[in-house]
């Protein structure tokens, strides 16, 4: 019975999000966009690590 308010709500944000005019600030989001993307590439340069090093301590030595 619960369920008419949680989907008058969901309508109502749903009318709001299609009809309300947006003011975006295209240049901060390619600023933020190009500095993600740097900081992304700086990580991916480095040496590679090894994918199972941490994980040598917890090898089953019963074998």
């Amino acid at each position: 019975m619960g369920r008419g308010r949680a989907k008058a709500k969901q309508t109502k944000v749903a009318r709001d999000l299609k009809y309300r005019t947006h003011d975006t600030d295209f240049g901060a989001l390619a600023n933020e966009l190009h500095s993600q993307s740097g900081s992304y590439t700086s990580q991916t340069d480095s040496a590679p690590e090894d994918e199972y090093g941490d994980w040598s301590e917890y090898s089953d030595s019963r074998d």
